[in-house]
């Protein structure tokens, strides 16, 4: 058992690290911003998908289980106060590249088998939205994500927790935002 998680949270490290090694090499580039449209997208495909939809919502439901605050929500709202509609998909890599990086990597051994088929998933809709930009700026979707960031931090492992119990909600405002 031991050695199948330690396979498990490799493969998962292995995975995040491309994302965030891909990522950088886009950042180091320079590249221009590009109009929002243009490349945040996502194939609608990624959305009808039967058995990942329900792995990911199951992941979501046994992780909120475990989650004792039900006075915080992390996708909601507030999240999107300022943020056109046009905006929102970028909005959402920034939220999900974050939850790949900070949430799921270090609970990667909780929430299996779940945890083993989602994270990958995940790790290639964030590998899609890699060129996703916004022309102009982006303070106010940062300052959004970065509260989001802060409530997470600030509720330790519970907000870890939290965040993966809104593995479901992730999952339809990414679809929303950006199909």
């Amino acid at each position: 058992m031991a050695a199948l998680q330690k396979s498990v949270s490799s493969f998962l490290m292995g995975t995040l690290a491309t994302s965030c090694l891909l990522l950088l090499a886009l950042s180091v580039q320079g590249g221009a911003a590009v109009p929002i449209s243009s490349q945040c997208r996502l194939d609608k495909s990624n959305f009808q998908q039967p058995y990942i939809t329900n792995r990911t919502f199951m992941l979501a439901k046994e992780a909120s289980l475990a989650d004792n605050n039900t006075d915080v929500r992390l996708i909601g709202e507030k999240l999107f106060r300022g943020v056109s509609m046009s905006e929102r998909c970028y909005l959402m890599k920034q939220v999900l590249n974050f939850t790949l990086e900070e949430v799921l990597l270090p609970q990667s051994d909780r929430f299996q088998p779940y945890m083993q088929e989602v994270v990958p998933f995940l790790a290639r809709l964030s590998n899609s939205l890699s060129t996703c930009h916004i022309e102009g700026d982006d303070l106010h979707i940062q300052r959004n994500v970065q509260n989001l960031k802060d409530t997470v931090k600030k509720l330790g492992e519970s907000g870890e927790i939290k965040a993966i119990g809104e593995l479901d909600l992730l999952f339809m405002s990414l679809r929303n935002a950006c199909i």
